[in-house]
């Protein structure tokens, strides 16, 4: 603990933000850096609490609490207070592989859990944790440590999202030489694909791969093992395979219209305009734009507001949001979500900010539910008809949803964008290898062996867990190599 009064003398401070309307101009990162000296109150803000709780992740009634990868969050807290930034990195990738991802792009289950929420606003530590990531590379420390030796075990990695990424240079660490398959031309899955850049911009998960590569990592894009490489290859060429596809099969609606031109998969939306923003910064044309539409994003979660702000930068006519939830307190209910759970508050995220400063208010519309979809006579959606809903307890204990009469409404939409999550993995390369799955389609392999009925083939985060969090992808990847070196080598190095 830096300092015993630093949580009574300074206030939560998180990352500085650009201005809403003029960051929409751009694809720029929409934050700006933190001062030092802020950064050093913030890290005075951690208390000696005793037994600390936002180290440790949980799941408390399907929600995550805590950190997952067990970041030793008030050890650089007290660091970064002290101005010793060199060694806070070094606390920092103690368990943490990719702190700059998490810090940009994570919830921040660890605030949720922060001791000093019990009553007053939480450390900030997402904002701490990003900004160390930041200093090591500004410094030049965060440098190739490629093996001092090699075993000659070769593994394959398929997936190059965050939990294949944490696999492979956790296993590279052990010394194995670790091939890492990616079917799209750029790697990172949707770390790359998924998030937009003025949130996580491409650069940054470009520079840690160039630094996995030069500790000697091979990285293959434009193949999809299965079809353009054969599976077969993988017994030949590979001592043990690690599956980390992902959960990408998109949740349908299964509604009146629903096959209407106009109506898209989000991340159909976003992946789109990535690649053609990084192909040619959007000039070819290559993308769903939202340009002079009626938006509609169905969706409350991160993926509907990275919609909400890259339909803004499009300029599109009119933006809304559909979230089905009612909107939530400002602060949490301290009877049915007490703390140490993540607090499910009413959030304004930089998307919602953007929307408000172009188009005057937040674009959300809560407590609504999608009823059909309204062609014209081209067959292209012009129109969403929906109904508010309330949420009811049955006698079962069940939670309903009941239409709420009278609360009808026609929405005019030229593109609608579906956020409503992901249902699973895609079959196709499963079945090719004979991997069993569960009866929601993931790969049946127990948390913390993550071994599949395959000898060999072992499989982690959301291909094995299903949709989940950044973090917890990294968590599994850093464990699921822990135990392919174990089947490797007979015992393991790695934590």
């Amino acid at each position: 603990m830096g300092k015993p009064t630093g949580f009574m003398e300074y206030q939560r401070q998180t990352q500085h933000e650009r201005d809403p309307l003029e960051r929409t101009k751009d694809w720029k990162d929409y934050t700006l850096p933190m001062p030092e000296e802020e950064l050093k109150q913030q890290g005075a803000r951690c208390m000696d609490c005793g037994v600390p709780t936002c180290h440790t992740g949980l799941e408390i009634d399907g929600v995550t609490t805590g950190c997952p990868v067990y970041h030793l969050i008030p050890e650089w807290n007290e660091l970064v207070y002290q101005g010793q930034w060199k060694e806070a990195l070094h606390r920092e990738h103690e368990m943490n592989n990719f702190p700059e991802f998490t810090g940009m792009a994570c919830p921040a289950p660890c605030e949720g859990a922060c001791v000093l929420g019990i009553n007053e606003p939480p450390v900030a530590i997402r904002t701490i944790e990003r900004a160390i990531i930041e200093k090591g590379f500004e410094e030049g420390w965060v440098v190739p440590e490629p093996p001092e030796k090699r075993t000659g075990k070769k593994v394959a990695v398929i997936g190059s999202g965050p939990a294949g990424l944490a696999a492979a240079a956790q296993l590279n660490k052990a010394g194995h030489w670790v091939t890492v398959f990616e079917r799209n031309d750029r790697v990172g899955g949707l770390l790359t694909y998924g998030i937009p850049e003025m949130k996580l911009s491409y650069e940054v998960v470009q520079r840690r791969v160039d630094l996995l590569e030069q500790e000697g990592i091979t990285f293959i894009t434009n193949t999809e093992v299965g079809k353009n490489y054969p599976v077969e290859k993988l017994n030949q060429e590979f001592d043990s395979t690690i599956l980390c596809g992902g959960a990408t099969v998109h949740r349908d609606m299964q509604l009146e219209g629903n096959k209407l031109n106009g109506i898209h998969n989000a991340m159909d939306f976003l992946h789109a305009n990535t690649k053609s923003l990084l192909d040619s910064n959007l000039e070819d044309g290559n993308y769903l734009s939202a340009e002079g539409k009626d938006v509609i994003v169905i969706g409350g979660g991160d993926t509907g507001t990275d919609c909400l702000a890259t339909s803004v930068r499009h300029n599109c006519k009119s933006l809304t949001q559909f979230d089905i939830y009612d909107k939530k307190d400002s602060i949490r209910d301290e009877l049915g979500n007490p703390w140490p759970q993540y607090p499910l508050i009413h959030r304004i995220e930089y998307g919602q900010k953007e929307a408000a400063s172009k188009y005057g208010d937040d674009p959300r519309a809560f407590a609504v539910q999608t009823t059909k979809f309204v062609g014209d006579d081209n067959g292209h959606v012009k129109e969403v008809h929906t109904v508010n809903v309330k949420l009811r307890i049955d006698e079962e204990g069940n939670r309903v949803r009941e239409e709420i009469p009278g609360t009808e409404k026609v929405w005019p939409a030229d593109l609608v964008l579906i956020a409503i999550g992901f249902a699973g993995p895609e079959q196709g390369l499963l079945q090719q290898l004979n991997i069993e799955t569960n009866s929601n389609s993931t790969v049946k392999a127990e948390y913390g062996k993550y071994a599949t009925n395959v000898e060999g083939i072992f499989s982690a985060g959301d291909m094995r867990r299903g949709q989940s969090l950044i973090v917890w992808a990294i968590n599994e990847g850093r464990e699921v190599a822990r135990e392919c070196d174990r089947f490797l080598m007979g015992s393991t190095v790695l934590p």
